[in-house]
């Protein structure tokens, strides 16, 4: 008992792992699973106390085994880690694979659907034994013989090819660096950049490095990366700079181009051996989304608004360039349009993302988001640093209350970018589900959220830009579901069985209210002189919200196409000009041609490292359900109080109370009335007219 993976506590010992302990405590663990999952498939007469209660027991002490692992390979990455996470995950999938194919399991569903016991049992216990049952018939249940043992080996081998996928992203990322010693190489760059630059070159051996007079170190990781180019005035090194981020992950030993091969073909066994047609309908099955027909009816839809809308966004930016005397204003390439459309944007609205940041510390924009969930749900957020293990000085531990005091929650922040041994991106997992303990208490549950915002930098704290606090927001959203749920059915609570293309609605709904000026007047302080953002900043921050929307739009909406082209249309024995496929599935929605050697796809860890494949669509999505959930809270008035506090009330008891325990639509429409529509999405984009 030792080994702290093994250790029967409430949290991880974060503070305490390391990669030593993976391999004995996952072979301790998964023989004791082995014991129970044998003992449960002997019942006679199985019922839920007797199949469920325990398979939920089980589900919970491999996660608190094995989730912390895959925590560390996201946060805290390393070589030694990879190689006991690459020893251990194929026994993961086999156990995993072990339970969703034990047709003794599986009976026992099928006889608890159709006994004496249903009746008695609650909607979501009802419903977490028919998602078993559909489940287990995705995992291939019906299998026997060569074909199960091939499905299975697939499955296996997939679980390797996203891990493999993801170590490639993250070590292509971090190997480009691009060191600059002059000052005209920086022109344009601001401050923030700037101190940025100099503080990862002082972290990379160049002692001397200042904001003022470099040496400056760029890097592909997002709060380097954006800045430069949107703000960079050397074209040619953000045309450097480009390059190298398309083809991340494509040349050498990290080319991702093989897997992806790969991935897909072994995809398409699986649909085939399940017998469907392809990945895309084995996706669907399990989300809101009845077809792939129904998928692309939307896309078709904000297609058709958005087209002609992006290409004059397109010819304001040529115009603006040609206005400024820019010579490359009639053929603007694809390093050009964030730096252009950042110019334009600061001259059509008189601000730019710097002029924000420092309204945006970290500290003031957490108190403001703490009580905005005070004022929508009744919770309340307290930080309770030193309370909890954490894998990083920077890792911040809060508790949530409800209105009466009584705990419900907490999570893990993981707030700044860390490029040597942190993926980029931000998402939200769970630490700890809610659900029932062995001993009949309630298990509270407990959040990731993990974010690569701005560090601190040269003693300030960080000042984040307006986008990451979108995205702080996002995550938020997110970890509300999972945090504030009411359901004990550890399967049902939180994100557990919400459908995929629903699952973004909590995160996106809150992005909304970065755009509320009450809210925002909540946190959007100066961090030295706590002065409120100026009325009139704000204004024009509001106004900038649907800046190129339309182009913004397209851009998802092809990342989209590609995905679902790739796991509906695609033959992955295809054995012609890859590229030239993928980007002809899209050329209905590109602003600019993409560039012939661009290879985004092997950086597209959503679709071939995550849960989107066949899914992405699900962004834009669950963007609808987000939209028209945020207009219930306009529809009563964002300033009248009392009414958005029984709005908030309400949509904490459906939509982040109910988790799984019902589908999507039911749990949407309890919370509306009625099903969403598309017409808030448009409105807030500034698609149609308000």
């Amino acid at each position: 008992m030792s080994n702290p993976l093994l250790a029967d506590q409430a949290l991880p010992a974060f503070d305490k792992i390391c990669p030593e302990h993976v391999e004995p405590a996952m072979k301790t663990v998964l023989e004791e699973l082995e014991a129970q999952v044998s003992s449960i498939e002997a019942e006679a007469a199985p019922s839920w106390d007797s199949v469920m209660k325990p398979i939920e027991h089980i589900s919970h002490r491999l996660h608190m085994t094995w989730s912390p692992v895959g925590h560390f390979m996201g946060v805290k990455n390393s070589d030694e880690l990879r190689a006991v996470y690459e020893q251990v995950q194929g026994q993961m999938v086999t156990f995993s694979m072990r339970i969703s194919q034990s047709k003794k399991l599986y009976d026992a569903y099928c006889a608890i659907r159709d006994g004496s016991e249903w009746s008695d049992l609650d909607e979501a216990q009802r419903r977490i034994i028919e998602i078993n049952i559909r489940d287990a018939e995705l995992s291939g249940i019906a299998l026997e013989g060569d074909d199960k043992e091939q499905f299975n080996n697939n499955q296996i081998r997939l679980a390797e090819l996203s891990t493999q996928f993801s170590n490639h992203v993250l070590d292509a990322t971090k190997s480009f660096e691009m060191v600059l010693t002059e000052k005209d190489e920086v022109a344009g760059l601001p401050d923030s950049a700037l101190a940025l630059a100099a503080q990862h070159a002082r972290e990379h051996g160049h002692d001397d490095a200042s904001k003022e007079n470099g040496p400056w170190r760029f890097t592909l990781d997002f709060p380097s990366f954006g800045p430069f180019m949107d703000y960079a005035e050397r074209r040619d090194l953000r045309e450097r700079v480009y390059r190298a981020f398309i083809v991340r992950a494509s040349e050498g030993d990290l080319n991702n181009e093989p897997l992806i091969r790969e991935i897909l073909q072994l995809r398409k066994q699986q649909a085939s051996l399940l017998g469907y047609a392809d990945y895309a309908a084995v996706s669907l099955a399990a989300k809101m989304a009845p077809d792939v027909a129904a998928v692309r009816d939307l896309s078709d839809k904000l297609l058709d608004v958005c087209r002609s809308m992006a290409d004059k966004e397109l010819q304001d930016l040529k115009d603006f360039a040609k206005e400024k005397g820019a010579t490359e204003a009639d053929d603007l390439r694809h390093w050009d349009l964030n730096y252009w459309a950042q110019q334009l944007r600061e001259e059509r609205y008189a601000f730019n993302d710097e002029e924000l940041r420092p309204y945006f510390s970290l500290p003031k924009v957490l108190d403001g988001l703490f009580a905005l969930a005070h004022r929508l749900f009744g919770v309340s957020i307290e930080a309770a640093d030193g309370e909890a293990p954490i894998w990083h000085e920077d890792v911040r531990y809060f508790k949530i209350k409800r209105e009466n005091g009584e705990d419900c929650a907490a999570f893990y922040l993981d707030p700044y970018s860390r490029p040597a041994d942190k993926r980029g991106g931000a998402w939200m997992n769970d630490c700890v589900g809610r659900g029932i303990n062995t001993d009949g208490g309630t298990r509270l549950p407990v959040a990731h959220l993990v974010c690569n915002g701005t560090p601190p930098v040269d003693g300030k704290p960080s000042l984040m830009l307006f986008r990451e606090v979108e995205t702080l927001f996002h995550e938020f959203g997110h970890g509300l579901q999972h945090m504030l749920t009411t359901i004990n059915h550890a399967e049902a609570a939180g994100i557990n069985n919400v459908e995929w293309d629903a699952v973004e609605l909590p995160s996106q709904f809150m992005e909304n209210w970065c755009y509320d000026k009450a809210s925002v007047d909540e946190f959007a302080r100066h961090y030295e002189t706590g002065e409120s953002i100026p009325n009139e900043l704000f204004e024009k921050v509001k106004a900038a919200r649907t800046y190129r929307a339309a182009s913004l739009c397209l851009r998802q909406l092809t990342f989209g196409a590609i995905d679902m082209f790739l796991h509906h249309d695609f033959d992955p024995n295809f054995d012609g000009d890859f590229w030239a496929e993928v980007n002809n599935a899209t050329d209905a929605f590109n602003i600019l041609e993409p560039l012939p050697e661009n290879r985004f796809l092997c950086s597209f860890g959503h679709i071939f490292a995550g849960g989107y494949a066949a899914g992405y669509y699900s962004y834009k999505w669950a963007e609808v359900l987000s939209a028209d959930a945020f207009a219930a809270f306009e529809e009563v008035g964002l300033d009248n109080e009392a009414e958005v506090k029984k709005v908030g009330r309400k949509y904490a008891d459906t939509v982040l109370a109910l988790g799984g325990s019902k589908p999507a639509a039911e749990v949407y429409r309890a919370f509306r009335g009625r099903d969403a529509t598309v017409d808030a999405l448009l409105r807030h984009n500034g698609l149609i007219a308000n």
